[in-house]
């Protein structure tokens, strides 16, 4: 694990660095910062695999950060919220954050979704001479292992959870799959966010599959009921 690079973003050094000590202790490499602005600044710098944000940070919340850093990279985020404020962790979801976790929380519990996070997102090193199993379809290819996604044989940069969804959907083509059903799966059990969190994360996911000039569409909707993956022909 001392490949992994995680950076913690807490203005209140106490939890900060009680997060950070937890994850050292699983043999992460760590780093804090205590504001948005220097943490955009360090994921700008640096290669993380994950980020730790809590939302009501200065200088720069965290949704704003959040959205910053989605607009060119798909490093997984968990926020940190306070107890009770559904909505915010709702808006830090659509933004594209994958899990959140309530203050005051266990440390034990944040390293948990810590290691859950990497193992969903981690990309996985194919076994020398192993053919990895690619799903193909016309126009589109998809990579569990390495979670690549291609379209026209150009590289698509989904976020963790854009991918999760897709290769859900892609899993059972012609399948009809309810908001609620896209939430139990690629959210869990845990989550309690509202259906526009689906809706949100599906309007993105169509639109970086259209940006490839000729790409067909693959994620339709089913109006009153949900959403199916399959191709147009």
């Amino acid at each position: 694990m001392g490949d992994i690079n995680i950076l913690v973003v807490d203005d209140e050094e106490k939890i900060r660095d009680l997060v950070i000590t937890y994850l050292q202790a699983e043999g992460y490499g760590v780093e804090g910062a205590a504001d948005g602005r220097q943490a955009l600044e360090l994921v700008r710098k640096k290669n993380f695999d994950l980020l730790v944000l809590d939302l009501m940070i200065p200088g720069m919340d965290g949704w704003t950060v959040c959205r910053e850093i989605r607009k060119d990279s798909d490093i997984p985020i968990l926020m940190l919220t306070a107890r009770g404020d559904e909505i915010d962790r709702v808006l830090g979801l659509e933004l594209g954050a994958d899990d959140y976790v309530v203050k005051p929380f266990s440390p034990r519990e944040l390293v948990a979704r810590i290691k859950a996070i990497l193992r969903r997102t981690k990309k996985d090193r194919p076994v020398p001479g192993e053919r990895e199993h690619v799903l193909e379809f016309t126009g589109l290819s998809i990579n569990p292992g390495s979670r690549d996604v291609a379209v026209s044989g150009q590289p698509v940069q989904l976020t963790p959870k854009e991918f999760e969804i897709l290769i859900y959907m892609a899993g059972s083509p012609g399948r009809v799959f309810t908001r609620e059903q896209l939430l139990e799966h690629v959210w869990g059990f845990n989550f309690f966010g509202e259906a526009r969190t689906v809706d949100t994360h599906i309007t993105r996911l169509r639109d970086k599959l259209a940006r490839i000039p000729g790409a067909r569409q693959y994620i339709h909707t089913v109006w009153g009921v949900g959403y199916k993956f399959e191709v147009e022909k």
